[in-house]
Parts: C-alpha cells; sequence; structure tokens
C-alpha cells in the first residue's frame, strides 16, 4: 500500500475485481495468494480502512489508552469520495459538480445502509425522497441521543469557564498617553510598545499578557522588553548572542514571556491563536498582542486570520510599519496600503487606523474591556501602527471622547469662522498633510476646513449597514440615523477623506453621506521606494494636493471660480499630465 499512489486507488475504485487483483494484488506472487480465496466480487467490495468500523474502533481505543503517555496518536484514515453513494458518483473526479441523485442511485445508497426494510422502492421513486428518522425505540435513535446528551446537547454551543479570573488593567497603564508628548516627537509604533510594556507590568493584569513578535522586535522598537520579559525558549539561552555586551541583548529564559518566532507568520499566528482561545481552551484567559509588518498579516496569512475569528479568538494584531507612504524606501514588497480593506471582510474583527497615541490607547483599553470584560465578546482587534515621529497631542477633555474614539469618527478641530466652508477626515499618519492642508486653504483662500479623525471606517460601515436595515424592515416607524450620516450629513461644504490607504477604505461610507460631495485620496497602486514626501506626492496625498481637492470641489458647486484651482496646481508644480499612481 505504501507503494501506491493516490491515483491508482482511485482507480480501484471504480474498476471491478479481477482489475484490483491483476494490478494491486497480481504483480506479487505472494499478495495474489492471500487473496485466491475471495472472489472479484468480494475484492470489489473490499473498504478502505476508514469505512472499517473495526479497524476504526481498535485506532481509536488505542489512541485513547495512549492518553497521558506525552505522545500524541494521529489516525490516518483512508476513504473514498462519495461512498456508499453508487458506482456513477463514487470515486469519481465529478462527485462535487453532481447536485442530484437518480432513483437507482437513491436505491444503491439505501442498500449500502442497510436501510432496504424502512425505506420502499415505491418511496424513493415519489417526487421527493423520504426524510428518514430511526423510531425512538430503536437503536440507532437511543445511541445518537445518549451521544447528544453526553456531547452537552443537540446545539453546539460554546461553554466557558474561568478557572483563573482575568483582572483587568489598571487605569494607570493608559494615563501618560492623554497628555500627549510635548515637544518629544514619537511614532504610534513607539507609544504602542510603551503601552504594552506598561501592560506587561501591571501586578495584576501582566502575567496574562502574550507579546509575539515574527521576526521584526528591533524594528518596531521592542527590544526595549528583551531584558525585563525575555524571549521564551524552551531550554534557556544556550549560546551567548552577538549583542551581549548591550544593554538591550537578546535575552531567552526558559520563563521568558515574548514569543519571537523567527521569520514565520503563519507560526506567529498559530501563537495568536493559541493563546487568544485560551479562555475557552484551558479556561485561562490571555490577551495576546501579536505586532507584524502590517504587509505580511492579512496578505500573507489571510486564511489564518479567517480560521482564527472561527475559533472565536480574542486578542490584537497590531499591523506595524504600515501605510504605503510611511515605511518609504521599500518598494512594492513591504509598503501596506490595502490591510483595512482585508481587515474589512472578517466579520470579527474590529480594525482601527489610529493617528495619536492617545487613540491607540483607547482603542486597546476598550478593546480589553470588550475582549474580557463583564460581557465578553468573541471578536479580535486590528490597529495600524505607523513608524513616523510627530509631536504627539493630549487627548480632549470631552467627557465623550472615548466612545466617539471608538465609533470610528470624532471632530479633532473645528473649522474657523470663515467665508467657505470645508471637511477633511484624516486616518493614520495623514493628519499632518490634512493640518497644512487646512492651514494653507484658511490663510490663503478663506476656507474654514473642520479636521476629523476617521479612527475606523470598518467601524461606522457596519453600523451605517445596521441602521438601513433596522429603517428598511421598520418602514412605518421614524427612520434612524447612522453616525457617519449623522456627523456629516449637515456640514457646510465638501468632503475630503485623505489616508495612507487605497481610496476604497473612506469610501465604504461613501454612499451614507447622502447631502455633500465626498471625494477620498488615497495610496491605489504599488510602492515604490523613496522619501516620504515624494511618495505622497506621487500617490496625490500630500497637502497640495489637498488643498487641490478642496478647492475643485468648491468649484464644482458654483463657490469659488476654477482659475482658482488651476492656479494652485501651479503653484504647487503640479503636473497634470502625469499617469495615475494606479497605472505606474
Amino acid at each position: 500500500m505504501n507503494t501506491t499512489v493516490d491515483g491508482e486507488f482511485q482507480r480501484y475504485t471504480i474498476e471491478d475485481g479481477n482489475y484490483i487483483r491483476e494490478n494491486f494484488f497480481g504483480p506479487d506472487p505472494r499478495l495474489r495468494e492471500m487473496v485466491s480465496h475471495l472472489t472479484d466480487d468480494d475484492l470489489r467490495l473490499l473498504p478502505r480502512g476508514g469505512h472499517d468500523y473495526r479497524k476504526l474502533y481498535a485506532a481509536y481505543r488505542a489512541a485513547i489508552e495512549n492518553t497521558g503517555s506525552g505522545r500524541p496518536t494521529v489516525i490516518l484514515c483512508k476513504t473514498v469520495k462519495g461512498w456508499t453513494l453508487g458506482d456513477e458518483i463514487e470515486g469519481r473526479n465529478a462527485t462535487h459538480q453532481i447536485k442530484k441523485m437518480t432513483d437507482a442511485q437513491l436505491k444503491t445508497l439505501r442498500d449500502r445502509l442497510h436501510l432496504n426494510e424502512e425505506i420502499s422502492d415505491a418511496a424513493l421513486e415519489a417526487d421527493e425522497p423520504p426524510y428518514y428518522r430511526p423510531s425512538e425505540d430503536s437503536v440507532e435513535y437511543q445511541y445518537m441521543i445518549e451521544r447528544r446528551r453526553a456531547l452537552g446537547g443537540s446545539m453546539p454551543r460554546r461553554s466557558t469557564v474561568a478557572r483563573k479570573i482575568l483582572t483587568l488593567p489598571s487605569d494607570d497603564a493608559f494615563k501618560e498617553f492623554e497628555n500627549g508628548s510635548s515637544t518629544q516627537s514619537v511614532s504610534t509604533t513607539m507609544g504602542f510598545t510603551r503601552l504594552l510594556r506598561n501592560l506587561a507590568r501591571d501586578k495584576d493584569f501582566g502575567e496574562r499578557v502574550v507579546p509575539i513578535i515574527p521576526d521584526e522586535a528591533r524594528t518596531f522598537g521592542m527590544d526595549s522588553m528583551f531584558g525585563e520579559l525575555k524571549i521564551y525558549a524552551s531550554q534557556g539561552q544556550k549560546y551567548e548572542p552577538v549583542d551581549h555586551d548591550m544593554l538591550l541583548n537578546y535575552a531567552e529564559a526558559v520563563d521568558g514571556q515574548i514569543l519571537e518566532e523567527g521569520i514565520t507568520e503563519a507560526g506567529s499566528l498559530a501563537s495568536f491563536i493559541a493563546a487568544g482561545t485560551s479562555y475557552a481552551t484551558r479556561g485561562v484567559p490571555m490577551v495576546p498582542f501579536y505586532t507584524f509588518y502590517s504587509m505580511f498579516g492579512f496578505q500573507r496569512v489571510g486564511d489564518l486570520i479567517w480560521q482564527a475569528a472561527d475559533a472565536r479568538t480574542r486578542g490584537f494584531l497590531l499591523g506595524a510599519t504600515a501605510g504605503r507612504t510611511t515605511l518609504h524606501g521599500e518598494g512594492l514588497q513591504h509598503q501596506d496600503g490595502h490591510s483595512l480593506l482585508l481587515a474589512s471582510t472578517v466579520p470579527a474583527c474590529r480594525a482601527y487606523d489610529p493617528a495619536f497615541a492617545y487613540e491607540v490607547a483607547t482603542i486597546v483599553r476598550e478593546g480589553i474591556k470588550e475582549m474580557y470584560g463583564d460581557k465578553p465578546s468573541d471578536v479580535f482587534f486590528y490597529l495600524t501602527l505607523y513608524n513616523e515621529n510627530y509631536q504627539m497631542p493630549a487627548i480632549s477633555k470631552s467627557a465623550t471622547i472615548t466612545s466617539e474614539i471608538m465609533q470610528g469618527l470624532y471632530l479633532w478641530k473645528p473649522a474657523p469662522n470663515t467665508k467657505h466652508k470645508a471637511t477633511i477626515l484624516f486616518s493614520g499618519s495623514a493628519h499632518a498633510a490634512a493640518s497644512a492642508a487646512a492651514a494653507e486653504l484658511f490663510e490663503r483662500y478663506e476656507v474654514g476646513c473642520e479636521l476629523w479623525s476617521a479612527t475606523s471606517y470598518k467601524t461606522l460601515r457596519e453600523e451605517a449597514l445596521e441602521i438601513e436595515r433596522w429603517n428598511r424592515l421598520h418602514p412605518a416607524q421614524t427612520a434612524r440615523e447612522s453616525v457617519v450620516a449623522k456627523l456629516l450629513n449637515n456640514g457646510d461644504g465638501p468632503i475630503v477623506a485623505v489616508s495612507d490607504f487605497m481610496r476604497m477604505v473612506p469610501e465604504q461610507v461613501a454612499r451614507f453621506i447622502t447631502k455633500r460631495s465626498f471625494t477620498p485620496l488615497g495610496t491605489d497602486g504599488m510602492g515604490r521606494s523613496d522619501t516620504r514626501a515624494a511618495l505622497r506626492r506621487h500617490f496625490e496625498i500630500d497637502a497640495p494636493h489637498i488643498v487641490v481637492t478642496v478647492l475643485h470641489q468648491l468649484s464644482q458647486s458654483g463657490v469659488i471660480k476654477p482659475e482658482l484651482v488651476a492656479e494652485a496646481i501651479q503653484r504647487h508644480g503640479l503636473d497634470p499630465e502625469i499617469a495615475f499612481s494606479l497605472h505606474q
């Protein structure tokens, strides 16, 4: 059997007994002799091991008896696709394309299942085949009911009991990010790393934190945690690292807390799933923080992320070095402008694109509460993190700022009182260009721009879809209004949304804004190796292009003259004839 290839096994499934005798047993006289007492029909009916109930029972019994040995048992079952469905279906390449069975095929299935006495030929020849249910006093029925009871009931459900209760972290871990960074320039990645260290130091919460890094810890500035938390190694550190004489050296330990998996995003995500489902599998809630190059997350191991959702994993995915222009100089392989789009396809994923450290801290704090609080949700969070340094502002004193950040959109800076109005939405690192554009529009063109931080277009879209559905199903009641429509529909002037991701990210909410023009600016096209300034000019998301876009929309509505738009294009040296970035 070990020398028979799969294609031959499939052939034996559909051939007669003589073919099996001559080609499987025949070449070896010893094998031929072993089946000399069997007829061709007997050979034809020889079952594969996976269809032999005695063999299955014996294998499972052996596996059960091996429990506790410290060695896993793997049962490999050879089976036939379409088994019991008849000669025209069983083992055929067309098995997946066959949607209905003929009367003859149904009779063959009935006979193979030994249901001749229960289901008559006449019943199978009726317009609809009968639904077969064993009588309640039958051995089969009693067995199935008994097994259902043993498994906890007829409806599958996850019942979790926490053996070790998780205490939520103290607010002290998040406080420092509310005050901003003063004159110091930091990135959101640096802010998150500091937050992660704070969480790991929390006396009640810290031991449940699982930092996971595939390979790029130093790229993310996370090497500062090596000495304190140490990298897990099952046998401890067995070598002296090349950086042993440095303060931030590569420290491994048997009790290390950091999982640095090497260059394996799939292995790292497997660790994320294991830690993120431990609340159910072990009764011990753990909080994984898996930080990776954002380009190598959803795109590289998207199927595993879907599996994480399927398994009801909880935790945080951090897409670091995010943005198609923020990670400069690394070209199309590394520059991510679409992970947020891929995240939008996963129902259990809460996707955020924060611009400031206080937004990161707020989302992590509220995410922990949602996943591990009094009413835990089986979701996980995806946050983009950028490696561009800038001064972090302090959080608003508004009492509702937390809910505003989490709802996906809030007013970050109101518009000055001017003749003309416009609204600019920004996400992530695009805030600097948005702020510069707003300043120029005010000073040179008397256009006052509101600046809104769009932390999550996915959240806005999903809430708007739910409101839309409610309105559709309750036509006689007063229509409800979505968050994005309530916040933006009644403003003045055009809306321009700028992102370091593809235009489709802000476009998720475009159709819900019905009373104003909505123009997205984004990074459609392949990444390039260049400076941030050059990349942002190339993708047309820098301040000059935002200015031109706002002016153009104002001219389209007759508020200003087209000549002003042309003047801005010329003054900034923009080439109207250059090819669109999508096609370069």
